[in-house]
């Protein structure tokens, strides 16, 4: 049976807690990811940062983690991504797959970041040092 858990939350995330819901005897492999919110981007300094989300987010959260646990080569699948302030440091998207072979677990790991990426409809204000902001992946 593949466990899917799939959360939009402005709790700090758990990537253990990630792990342990993906652990399955068969498993051979667990991939996880840990996006953290970093101090810089594109040569600027970030100094906090805010995610918001549309309501749809955590229906949409559940539907890629579905897809990428149809894979018949993963055992179970576990994302959440975090909405709210944020601080340097902090989790902003966590996720685990578990799989038989590593290389598997590798690829549905990458699959299932790069689609929550693309498909997630959260956006993110970040605010810089020199007190200036901006929204990315904003339509």
């Amino acid at each position: 049976m593949v466990i899917v858990v799939g959360d939009v939350t402005e709790q700090p995330l758990d990537l253990a807690a990630h792990e342990a819901a993906v652990a399955d005897r068969r498993a051979g492999a667990v991939v996880s990811f840990a996006g953290v919110v970093r101090d810089h981007d594109h040569g600027r300094a970030v100094v906090s940062l805010e995610y918001e989300g549309h309501p749809s987010a955590a229906a949409i959260l559940r539907e890629v983690a579905a897809e990428i646990a149809a894979d018949p080569d993963v055992y179970a699948v576990a994302v959440s991504h975090r909405i709210g302030p944020l601080a340097i440091g902090d989790a902003a998207l966590v996720a685990a797959v578990s799989t038989a072979h590593r290389a598997a677990a590798f690829a549905a790991c990458a699959r299932l970041v790069d689609e929550v990426k693309a498909r997630l409809p959260i956006w993110k204000r970040q605010v810089f040092a020199d007190g200036t902001e901006e929204w990315v992946n904003c339509p």
